[in-house]
């Protein structure tokens, strides 16, 4: 009877370790680790400056609202824009984000300026739709309204 007992008692171990051994791990086998993607982008972005070539703010071309400025991403987290004239600084950050059901990247970027400044319609945490080393194409799909943002930076 004590053998019976032990032998059943091993038994639910080793089921239990199986059992979480494999909820612990991804369907498809992928480890969801973004970290050499974002120093891709982070690395891509810091090297030269940049121009808004796209921005559509939920529906309204809104382009024209950055002619001229460049945009300098730097190293240590901050964002300068400037038309020669003018000078914003702001911040910016590529991030994980694998709170939702997607496993994606953010690429956040904040100014510390108004409502009422066209640069405060930047501030967003952006998901990356793709990037080249002269190209990033942004999207934001706002959860309270719905309302859809594109976002592009080509280098200059």
């Amino acid at each position: 009877m004590e053998k019976r007992f032990y032998f059943s008692f091993l038994v639910i171990i080793c089921f239990n370790l199986i059992f979480s051994a494999c909820s612990n791990s991804d369907d498809d086998g992928d480890v969801n680790d973004n970290s050499e993607q974002i120093t891709q982008v982070e690395n891509t972005v810091e090297s030269g400056t940049w121009r808004i070539t796209n921005f559509i703010d939920s529906g309204e071309n809104e382009t024209s609202d950055f002619t001229g400025y460049n945009f300098s991403f730097n190293s240590d987290g901050s964002l300068v824009a400037t038309n020669g004239t003018d000078t914003l600084t702001g911040t910016w950050s590529v991030t994980d984000d694998s709170s939702g059901s997607d496993d994606d990247i953010d690429f956040n970027i904040f100014f510390p300026v108004p409502d009422t400044n066209d640069f405060e319609d930047l501030n967003d945490d952006w998901d990356i739709i793709s990037y080249t080393s002269t190209r990033i194409e942004l999207i934001d799909i706002s959860g309270g309204n719905g309302g859809t943002d594109n976002l592009t930076f080509e280098k200059n």
